[in-house]
């Protein structure tokens, strides 16, 4: 039987159901306490609510059940009939709902175990974040991973994302926005394309140049962004190529089809190797930060703060930010090699 079986019908409005599941909820509770612990003295002990308040409570059962469920003597409590049948209904269910609170106790306080789902924009997840989930599954192999390159923003409910690589703060005050690296954007070329055309010295100069576009998720092109004289500017300049993929946009500029404004993610190995060029660094835009975005910091479980914390780890390890560069074109000056760095000429 049911607890909706166990309630009597109730009329539209009426507000004796929430009662009637109060008592039943609380009789059942007794009754188990009584069942586990042989007498209603000891199952008021255990429930910290006295022996009278336990008879009370399986006395309004009985009642709502139209059954006894004990045979009481002053020396002795034992089951009826009935009591036994209810007790064979009840237990699967009460043994389920412990199973459940211990489980929810290991995932909160014991080894981190269970299944995430992660979203990244593409070109941050295929170059950073995948390399690293190899040595995560190392050290968590109870952990299991469902990775989904997706460079239009998370729906952390429809979507049932767990954390979310953004290239950016997203502006969302549900969401916790944990910055991981500084995001520089660089204007790059490779040196094929230098010895051919230069490297343009103001952002006016962009027009004669030959330049790659990125169109983003939502189908517009990705804007230039610089910071000229102390302000924001942005352009879309007239392009050779546009993609809707930013591997496609790098692979142009390597190359030697043109420049492109580029994360620093993309190209810092590139141009530590000299297989690229920076150029108007002196413009470079404010930095948006990569950012590891979930959903609250209370009751976070295991398996999704040992993830943040490792991959934040890791991730800042690999110095994906602007290298030192020994031509005059380009000089780096860290001021902080986890939360912010600036370029200058």
């Amino acid at each position: 039987m049911s607890i909706s079986q166990m309630l009597p019908l109730q009329s539209p409005g009426d507000d004796s159901l929430a009662c009637s599941f109060a008592t039943s909820y609380a009789g059942v509770v007794a009754f188990l306490a009584v069942v586990s612990e042989g007498s209603f003295a000891k199952a008021g002990d255990r429930l910290g609510i006295g022996r009278s308040a336990v008879s009370r409570n399986v006395q309004k059962l009985e009642a709502q059940l139209d059954a006894r469920l004990f045979v009481r003597t002053t020396r002795s409590t034992s089951l009826t009939r009935e009591g036994e049948l209810f007790f064979q209904n009840c237990h699967p269910g009460v043994e389920r709902i412990v199973q459940a609170l211990e489980d929810m106790r290991e995932l909160r306080h014991g080894p981190p175990r269970g299944h995430l789902r992660i979203s990244a924009t593409t070109g941050f997840g295929r170059k950073v974040v995948a390399p690293l989930l190899k040595g995560f599954h190392a050290i968590y192999p109870d952990i299991t991973i469902d990775f989904v390159l997706k460079d239009s923003p998370a729906d952390f409910t429809s979507d049932r994302v767990d954390v979310a690589f953004r290239d950016g703060k997203m502006e969302d005050s549900q969401v916790v926005a944990k910055q991981i690296i500084p995001m520089q954007m660089l204007v790059c070329a490779s040196p094929a394309y230098v010895g051919s055309h230069g490297l343009p010295r103001t952002v006016d100069d962009l027009h004669g140049h030959r330049c790659i576009n990125l169109r983003t998720a939502s189908g517009r092109v990705a804007e230039w962004e610089f910071k000229v004289g102390g302000l924001s500017r942005k352009l879309v300049p007239k392009a050779l190529n546009t993609f809707n993929d930013a591997d496609l946009v790098l692979q142009s500029v390597i190359e030697g089809q043109g420049l492109a404004q580029l994360a620093a993610y993309q190209v810092s190995d590139l141009l530590r190797g000299g297989r690229l060029r920076a150029c108007l660094a002196q413009h470079s835009p404010d930095d948006r930060g990569h950012y590891a975005c979930y959903l609250s910091r209370k009751h976070l479980p295991a398996r999704i703060r040992v993830f943040i914390d490792y991959m934040t780890e890791k991730i800042r390890a690999l110095d994906l930010q602007c290298p030192p560069d020994s031509r005059p074109q380009l000089q780096c000056l860290a001021i902080d090699n986890a939360v912010e760095h600036r370029a200058y000429l």
